[in-house]
Formats: C-alpha cells, structure tokens, sequence
C-alpha cells in the first residue's frame, strides 16, 4: 500500500474506506526533464497527484512563446478532466524529474460513482471551490452548518396577533397568557408590531389609559426577513437596526417572528455578546471595551467556517453601531438632524473586518449653525482612536475641514472633481462613491449622491478616466499563467482586491447601482445584464478568496506571527495545494476582468 497524503480535497470528501482504496489503488511513477506526462489528444487512463517536481500544463495548439497555460508542483493534481472527457485537450511535460502517485481510471470512476461529491469537486467553479476552503476553516464548536446552514423557517415563532382595536389592559392579558414579549397588531391591511416595553411606557410615561386602543402606540415601520433566508441573516438585521426581533413575512404578510434569543439557540453567544456590550454601553468607556472585542469575534466568527461575506455583514453592522453610538455620546441632539456623518473607504463598502484606518466625512444641512464644529471633530477623530480606528494617512477624516462641509459645498466639489479628471480628484470621487451614513440624517447623504450619479454615470471621458486605474496594477501571474512566487509574497490587494473593487465600482457608476458593497453591487450588474450572472459569482468568490488571505495574515500578526511582514503580502510557498489552486484561478478572473473593462472603456492604447 503506498503511503499518499490525501488530507486536502478532493481526497477528503470520501470517507477513510474511500480514502483506503485510494491508498491501495495508486502507484508511484517517474518521469524525467521534459518528459510529455499526458499528451494532447491521448486519452486519459490515469488522474496524476504529484508528490515531487513541477509539471507544465501546454496549449500545443499556441505558439509556443504562449503555449504555457498550467503550472503543476507538489500536492496539485492533473488528467481528471481527461477521463472525464474521453481525451485530454493539453499536453502535460515534467519541468524537473518528477515523481506522481497514479490513480487509474477504473478506480476513479468507481470512486465518483460511490461519492458523488468527489466527482462533482472536478467540474466545479471557482465559487463552489471556494465553499470547501471556508469548510475546512471550521473547528469545532458552532459547525458551518450551524451559522451557514439554519434557515429562519426552521426556528420562528408563530406571532400573537390582535387588531388594533384591542385595548392595552387586553393586550396585556394575551402577552401574559402566551407567555410572549411581543406582539403583531393589524389595522386594516398593515401589521406592526407591539412589545412589553411600549405597553409599559404607554401606562407609566404617556400617561394612557388601561382602555386606550393599541394603534396608537404599535410600530408599523417592521424590520423583516422571509422565511428562505439565512438565520445569520436575521441576526445581522437585528444588530443593524438595533432590535431583538424581526416579523417573517411571505407573500405580503407576516407568517412568524424571529426573536434575538431564538438566534442565540442556535449561534455562539460570542457574537451576541458583543452586540449586546455595544447596545448597552452608557458611556464612552464601556463603548471602548466592547469594541475591543470585536477581533475576538472576528477570530470566532473564522475559526467556525462562517462564509466570509456573513461576517462582513455583520462586523459593518457592528462597527456602524459602534461609530453612530459614539456619534450620539459626543454630538448635542440638536445637531443630528441636520448633519450626516459618512464612512467611506472599505468601511463604506461594509468589507471592513479588522479596523482599518479612518475614512469619513461630515455633510451638514446648509442653513446648519454649528458653534465648535472644528474642535468637536478633532475630538470625534480622537474618541475613534480611542475606539480602535487608527487615524487616516491621507487624512480623510472629519477632524480635516476638507471632508466637512455644507451640502451645497460639497455639491461644488463633486462638480471641480468630475471637471478636472486628475488622479487626486478621481480618487475623491472613488471616495465618495462609496461613502455609507453611519449616524445623523442619510438624506443628506441620498442628496449628494444624486448629484454624483447625475454628472457621472453618462460622461463617457470621465468613465475612462475613472476605470483606467483598475489597470495601475499588474496581476501576478507569471507570461506563462502561473502564479508568481517571489519570496517576500505577491500583493493580494494591489493585484487582487483593488483591480476588482474599483473596476465594479467604476460599472455601479456608469449604471446608476447605489449599493456601496462590491458583492451587492455585482449581484446588481448581474441583474442589470451588465456582467454574465456566472462570471459575477466567480468574481465575488475570487474577491472573497482574497480577502479571506488577507485576513488570515493579518490574524497571524495579531497572534505575533510574520513580524514585519505587510500583511497585504501573501508568500505562495505557505499555502495549500487548494488555496494556490483557487488562488491561480483567482486571478485568472482578475485578468478576464481587467481586459473586460479595458475593451469597455477603450484603455487598449492609453
């Protein structure tokens, strides 16, 4: 029996007997410098794991300065693909003496036949891929199937429902009997909904009368899920909106309720916790020891495999709460109304999960009389330090005037900005496309953006301008279509990240998408026919991939690991052979994109 590593997939979706055959089944081979493995043309007989040397992967039907499309080393596989179609359509040559563990076809087959997920590993996308690398994350604890996998319908409630002629004494009375904190109160053809806490506020500080109607005092604006979605989702609902429950509505009406501790029944009380810190926080102190936390959740929400865009959602809800919470201990109420404080940056596209450094802004209302305005966004600025948001190096942030100003003022700007076509004002419009309110009236925020889409979405030149620096970074793919693996690592956000951020930020613009997240905003170019709706997947999926290797340095520095090392550099030669595998792939979407938007926007020759 040959003693083969099979601890990374496909070999992990069988099972230890399935493993065993695989085990008893294989032989080891050697091939020489430049021998051909599997030539074009040839069917397949064997699925090749290499165990030492490197394999190129050739187009033979491309000159052969281009014909290198593949390249294979230690733990990659190859030849699956021409069993599956009867012949392989590339030839395969040893790079160096090689040796290669030979599964048969015979054994392959029958393996695909008893675990069908093994087969399907072999003509899965990169999307689906992705899925077994946030699986193999998972640590115990709360399972994947725990936070990814619980659908609401499965934990609701059935509501307690009354007319909104109902008097509050009877009210009462059915929340006791049921043993309910809340309640759904329908009046004509709406629903609201009604808790303890109003009925006791209604009697106490309103002054109202056991026998007054419940109408008056039912909340009709619901936050509501359906019951196909997501139970993480509910909680990500309840975090942003600041609620303990959410009304399940299908087909226009409410079918159930989600409370928050139907979701802690199912959920690590980690993330809950924090929340909770940051919901009780009465002052700046205790608001600064519960955003603290927040890396610890981070870890958390990681180690048990939750799908990284989950934990996006949630930690932009969190850090917006932390910001607005702050916002409200240090800006007098009589302010609020007519000023909107913005997050711009990663914050603003809510793909924030560590704290980053500070990006924001302040529009106030224009005939807005703010006494102090400077001095109490200096100390805003430095109450965000204190809360874990380093200062901005390039000083976006609302202790500098240039990011404060009245909204007509900033209408002006916007306007000099698009005029002026320059790389700095281009990167303010980028900014400010992405900006997210965080505390005060949003209004103002919908305003200036109307201004933005207006003189932007529909100017040709500008749109050039503005997508051509999706280009400014090379993808660091070798001439030949591999990965490039210099020993102080390839830059993951130069190469990755920013070419696919900016390049669906420049379409949301040319498309009038409001969404500020990269993921919605595809989803929403997808819809819109702008992107193909399997390319817009993979494109996430691969922006998501690099994320979560960013993530993963950064996490390694906070244990004290990599010292000096940038965190935006991933070194190829750590990862898994299915990490370098979705990796390779990655950025193959990357460079598809880049030529997309190169061939949109005419940047051929500029």
């Amino acid at each position: 029996m040959v003693d083969v590593d099979l601890s990374q997939p496909p070999f992990t979706l069988l099972d230890e007997a399935g493993r065993e055959r695989v085990r008893a089944g294989v032989d080891l081979a050697y091939f020489d410098r430049d021998e051909v493995i599997l030539d074009a043309g040839q069917p397949g007989e064997y699925v090749y794991l290499i165990h030492k040397g490197e394999v190129a992967e050739l187009d033979p039907t491309l000159p052969s300065a281009t014909s290198r499309i593949g390249h294979y080393t230690a733990g990659d596989l190859f030849g699956a693909i021409s069993i599956l179609n009867g012949k392989s359509r590339y030839r395969f040559k040893a790079e160096q003496e090689s040796l290669c563990y030979l599964l048969p076809k015979a054994l392959f087959r029958e393996l695909g036949e008893h675990y069908p997920p093994f087969a399907e590993f072999f003509r899965q996308s990169l999307s689906h891929k992705a899925r077994l690398l946030t699986e193999r994350r998972a640590e115990g604890g709360v399972t994947m199937a725990g936070f990814m996998l619980a659908r609401i319908e499965e934990c609701m409630r059935e509501p307690l429902r009354l007319g909104g002629e109902t008097s509050i004494a009877e009210a009462v009375a059915a929340l006791n009997e049921r043993r309910a904190d809340s309640l759904l109160v329908q009046e004509g053809e709406r629903f609201g909904m009604l808790t303890k806490t109003d009925l006791l506020n209604a009697l106490v500080e309103q002054g109202l009368s056991a026998a007054s109607p419940v109408a008056g005092i039912t909340h009709f604006a619901l936050i509501t899920a359906t019951p196909g979605q997501y139970l993480f989702q509910a909680l990500v609902e309840m975090t942003r909106h600041e609620v303990a429950r959410v009304v399940v509505v299908e087909g226009g009406r409410p079918v159930g309720v989600v409370e928050l501790t139907d979701v802690l029944s199912h959920f690590s009380s980690r993330s809950y916790v924090v929340s909770l810190q940051v919901e009780q926080a009465d002052s700046l102190e205790e608001l600064v020891r519960a955003s603290a936390r927040t890396p610890e959740l981070v870890q958390a929400l990681m180690a048990q495999g939750v799908k990284l865009r989950f934990a996006m959602d949630l930690l932009a809800a969190l850090n917006g709460r932390i910001i607005s919470k702050a916002w409200t201990f240090m800006v007098d109420e009589r302010y609020r109304a007519d000023s909107c404080l913005m997050v711009m940056g990663s914050e603003g596209r809510g793909e924030q999960i560590l704290k980053t450094d500070q990006d924001n802004g302040l529009i106030l209302a224009d005939d807005l009389d703010w006494p102090g305005l400077g001095e109490q966004m200096n100390a805003f600025t430095e109450t965000l330090i204190r809360l874990g948001y380093p200062p901005c190096p390039g000083n976006i942030m609302v202790s500098n005037p240039a990011w404060v100003a009245s909204l007509s003022s900033w209408k002006q700007r916007l306007g000099g900005w698009a005029e002026a076509r320059d790389g700095d004002s281009l990167m303010k419009l980028a900014i400010l496309l992405d900006a997210h309110g965080v505390a005060g009236n949003p209004a103002l925020l919908d305003a200036l953006r109307d201004e933005l889409f207006a003189r932007c979405s529909r100017d040709e030149i500008l749109l050039s301008y503005f997508a051509r620096t999706a280009l400014r970074f090379s993808t660091p793919l070798t001439l030949f279509g591999s990965l490039k693996k210099p020993q102080h690592g390839i830059d993951i956000k130069k190469g990755g990240i920013f070419p696919i951020v900016h390049g669906v930020r420049t379409l949301a613009l040319e498309r009038g998408i409001r969404p500020t997240s990269t993921l919605a905003r595809l989803e929403a170019l997808a819809a819109d026919g702008r992107l193909e709706a399997r390319f817009a997947e993979d494109l996430g999926e691969a922006l998501a991939l690099f994320t979560e290797l960013r993530l993963k340095q950064q996490l390694a520095r906070l244990h004290g690991e990599h010292e000096g090392e940038d965190t935006n550099r991933v070194v190829v030669q750590r990862l898994s052979s299915l990490e370098r595998d979705l990796l390779r792939e990655a950025l193959h979407m990357v460079k598809d994109f880049k030529q997309r938007l190169s061939q949109r926007y005419h940047l051929e020759y500029s």
